[in-house]
């Protein structure tokens, strides 16, 4: 099956919900807590009452199912950019903010 032309995507996305911390790069924004709608090697989708402007970079650590790298749980500490920002379907209308990863780093521990 064909993706769509408008579908950059280029790993799977996976439908975890998992725990994250979000960290605003260069910015005195205190950290937030959030859960993810999806993600990929490739990046996240995660929701909150924040409105994020695409570009921002952000900071986010969370433990990576092992069905995503075939590999042990592991946390990761995840660089990047925020890609999109749209409404998605929650009771408290929240936006969903599409990141994806420039870089990442495999922790030894965090605690969420």
């Amino acid at each position: 099956m064909k993706a769509p032309e408008s579908d950059r995507r280029v790993s799977l996305r996976h439908n975890f919900r998992v725990p994250i911390r979000v960290r605003f790069w260069k910015s005195g924004l205190p950290e937030q807590r959030s859960e993810s709608e999806n993600l990929s090697e490739g990046g996240i989708l995660f929701a909150t009452n924040s409105r994020i402007p695409v570009g921002t970079v952000i900071e986010v650590l969370l433990k990576m199912p092992e069905a995503i790298t075939g590999q042990p749980t592991t946390e990761w500490l995840c660089s990047g950019h925020v890609v999109r920002v749209e409404p998605i379907e929650s009771p408290r209308g929240k936006l969903g903010v599409g990141m994806q990863f420039d870089c990442y780093q495999v922790r030894q521990t965090i605690a969420l």
